[in-house]
């Protein structure tokens, strides 16, 4: 899987971008803005869970490179 990284120069990260949803203290994939909905899609993979834009944001690099590894950790368990 490729996921953008998230711009430091953005407000809210933008599709493909990894972000956090504030509400639900989850971290997942922005996969679009439909009807003044953010829906995102865990990093593993899984369902769509629709997002307040005004709380998803972009993670902190601390949490960037955690959720990463947690990807790199995954992939490396099922043989991507």
């Amino acid at each position: 899987m490729l996921f953008h990284m998230a711009s430091n120069h953005q407000t809210r990260p933008g599709a493909g971008e990894l972000a956090k949803d504030c509400i639900k203290g989850r971290i997942g994939v922005v996969m679009a803005e439909v009807g003044g909905r953010v829906q995102m899609r865990p990093i593993r993979g899984g369902l769509e869970w629709d997002a307040e834009p005004d709380q998803v944001v972009a993670l902190s690099a601390r949490e960037e490179l955690s959720a990463r590894l947690a990807m790199r950790n995954n992939n490396s368990q099922v043989g991507l």
